[in-house]
């Protein structure tokens, strides 16, 4: 299928060929009829992309210090290398789209294959000939078509933010509402607030869009004596609300809106202006400036829109997926009509030829793409044959994420023995991004295509968390060798289930990504502390910074919690510088405050030969401190490694120090997977450390929350 897309380091935006993505359970696939552009929006991002990388940096100094922060952690050549795979990742553009539900994914009850639907979302309802669209980001459109068409529907968006800024004026019958800004949003607002009986009054730049609100039924003015046509439309009263739906960095519109309101009125940034506020007018009328955030409650809650939970109506009438029902239900009343917002049309096939409309002087409003509907519902896109050479590992790959992406596919390049076959992401997008970037004959949104093929006899698994351990039978069934990102399994049913079919006979070869005993460091420190043949006692420090609440692997569900989907990790290190998994955990949390809960604990770790080891894991710190630092007492000997860039090695009063660019063993533990597979070698971790690591996980997980210390 064709998607717009925007590369934002070349600043070239592309029409791309990708699959037609796969819908997951809350999801409808949705064959697109049209998808409106927001200029302001959709603009400022062509712009961004098109700055230099100091302009990118000047325009976005937050990221800027981040990437200085990892710098300092990881170096710089690692910094860069991460900054522009981020940027090479193409961003979808587009979020205000309508078509008709082609299939579903379970978990759909109320929508049907077939039914006519406006979409809304940023990475969900984007300019692509199928899109991929959660339950609560979806609004049915009336059964029969005339009533409410497509084109039409493709406004519900940008309809819903103007109706949640309308509707945080909290205004009443027969108010005088002003709008500032008569941008396609300002057209928008303007006609809601008619709609719902209030006086509009419209204020704008360009004497264009003035007139086009006149054509619609609103009085309307220019900027220049906008404060005299004000003072004379409420009869020197003022304004009870204003909506701002202006795009500048200017603060002209705060400072007009404090002069043309009433006291005691009500103001509302929908649009993003300078936000410079002239204390002494909004203070002598006493005046309420609110932001709007969008098109309702539920925006930017992962929970509402990926997970598809609804606020209780009785507490939260208007969501954002009601907000966008009820224009679809304006638009079918003719309370509303947006057909007189449309400037220009584009096929999908030259939607590139609006993004160069938007970005120049030409005027313009509604520009709509259009979509032919003829193309079939592919998902999997070729690119070249594949090589099928005797004796190699050939590599198909579920997951094409940020890991893929920027660590584990950049490892692999030029490895002897491998040859990448396959690539499967859900979207689609991102496995034809990376597919010909990485030299995969093929992409696909099917996972299925994978399993089936059977050229392909090793799997890669680097999805979600709660996806790895069904995908790892899957594999096990088709026959095909795993290598599965940590971890393994998120419950011990699944982690037994992956057991018994290794234990099978003629049981395909596992192993998992346990990356760090792989390091270029880890094999001297392992000699030094095993020639001592004795317990040992280490301490693990992990500063592993904040994540964001809604983040997926904070998720009990997808990502099954710190604990157990990433100091997994660090509890294998400490075990293969033991030679054994441990056979007790105990684990303690700091007590939650929004930063730790269970992302910040320690835990204890007891092993059969009488070994200790400590993990303090923690994201209540600051991350300009490096990320990791081991040390290992043991007979005489002391180990210090730090960040897998300085190993210092010390015993009978002398010290060795080992130094190097960081390497966390991502490409040396593939040379393994590679070898055990084309010669027979063992598997690159033993069984008993791979199975074993995973029960700890678990076990200490059961610590944490029972508060008692947990045998393996």
């Amino acid at each position: 299928m064709k998607q717009l897309l925007q590369n934002l380091r070349t600043g070239k935006t592309q029409l791309a060929d990708v699959p037609v993505p796969t819908p997951a359970a809350g999801f409808a696939l949705v064959r697109t009829s049209a998808s409106l552009l927001s200029a302001g929006t959709e603009r400022n991002l062509v712009e961004f992309a098109n700055k230099s990388l100091l302009g990118k940096a000047a325009a976005r100094p937050d990221l800027l210090r981040q990437a200085l922060d990892k710098a300092r952690r990881e170096g710089p050549l690692t910094t860069l290398n991460a900054a522009l795979g981020r940027l090479n990742e193409p961003m979808p553009l587009g979020y205000s789209s309508a078509g008709v539900i082609v299939e579903l994914g379970a978990g759909m009850d109320g929508f049907r294959v077939g039914q006519a639907v406006a979409c809304a979302g940023g990475g969900y309802a984007v300019h692509a000939e199928y899109v991929l669209v959660p339950r609560n980001l979806l609004a049915a459109l009336p059964d029969r078509a005339t009533i409410v068409k497509a084109e039409a529907a493709a406004f519900s968006t940008l309809g819903a933010i103007a109706l949640h800024g309308f509707r945080l004026a909290e205004v009443q019958l027969g108010a005088r509402v002003a709008v500032i800004g008569l941008g396609l949003l300002g057209q928008l607002a303007a006609s809601i607030a008619a709609a719902a009986g209030c006086q509009v009054f419209g204020v704008d730049l360009n004497p264009e869009r003035v007139k086009l609100a006149k054509q619609r039924g609103i009085h309307a003015a220019k900027r220049q004596g906008a404060e005299k046509a004000a003072a004379a439309f409420t009869q020197h009263q003022g304004f009870d609300a204003i909506l701002i739906c202006a795009d500048t960095d200017s603060s002209d519109p705060v400072e007009l809106a404090g002069e043309i309101a009433r006291e005691r009125a009500v103001v509302v940034a929908l649009g993003a202006v300078g936000l410079h506020v002239p204390r002494r007018t909004y203070y002598a009328k006493e005046l309420r400036l609110l932001v709007s955030r969008s098109y309702g409650p539920g925006r930017y809650d992962s929970s509402y829109e990926e997970a598809g939970f609804d606020y209780p109506i009785g507490y939260v009438r208007w969501t954002e997926g009601r907000n966008l029902a009820a224009f679809v239900d304006l638009l079918a009343t003719g309370a509303l009509e947006v057909e007189s917002l449309i400037s220009h049309r584009f096929p999908i096939e030259e939607g590139i030829k609006a993004y160069d409309l938007i970005r120049s002087d030409q005027p313009f409003m509604g520009v709509l793409i259009t979509y032919p509907g003829k193309s079939k519902p592919a998902k999997t896109v070729d690119y070249h044959a594949p090589q099928a050479h005797p004796g190699s590992v050939r590599l198909g790959v579920l997951g094409a994420g940020n890991f893929a992406r920027n660590t584990l596919l950049p490892a692999l390049k030029g490895l002897p023995n491998l040859e990448l076959v396959g690539i499967a992401s859900a979207s689609g997008r991102a496995a034809a991004d990376l597919a010909p970037r990485f030299g995969f004959a093929y992409a696909t949104s099917d996972e299925a295509r994978i399993l089936k093929d059977k050229s392909i006899n090793a799997v890669a698994i680097l999805t979600r968390h709660h996806l790895h351990a069904a995908q790892a039978l899957a594999a096990f069934k088709a026959g095909k060798a795993v290598y599965c990102e940590k971890p393994l399994a998120l419950n011990a049913k699944e982690l037994a289930s992956i057991e018994k079919a290794v234990a099978a006979k003629g049981a395909p070869l596992l192993t998992v990504g346990f990356n760090r005993r792989f390091a270029p460091l880890a094999a001297p420190l392992h000699e030094f502390i095993r020639a001592a043949n004795a317990p040992l006692t280490a301490q693990y420090r992990v500063n592993a910074g904040t994540l964001p609440p809604e983040h997926w692997l904070r998720d009990p569900q997808q990502g099954g919690g710190r604990l157990i989907g990433e100091a997994c990790h660090f509890i294998d290190f400490l075990s293969f510088l033991v030679g054994a998994p441990p056979i007790s955990a105990f684990a303690q949390a700091l007590p939650a405050d929004g930063a730790a809960g269970e992302d910040s604990f320690l835990l204890q770790l007891r092993y059969l030969d009488g070994s200790l080891a400590s993990l303090s894991y923690l994201a209540n710190g600051d991350r300009a401190l490096p990320k990791e630092q081991l040390e290992v007492f043991t007979a005489g000997r002391v180990a210090q490694l730090d960040d897998f860039r300085n190993l210092t090695l010390t015993t009978d009063g002398r010290t060795q120090r080992l130094k190097q660019r960081q390497d966390k063993g991502h490409r040396a533990a593939w040379v393994a997977f590679i070898r055990a597979l084309t010669e027979g070698a063992p598997p690159p971790i033993p069984y008993q450390h791979l199975f074993g690591v995973s029960r700890a996980a678990l076990a200490a997980q059961t610590s944490l929350r029972s508060g008692k210390l947990e045998n393996i």
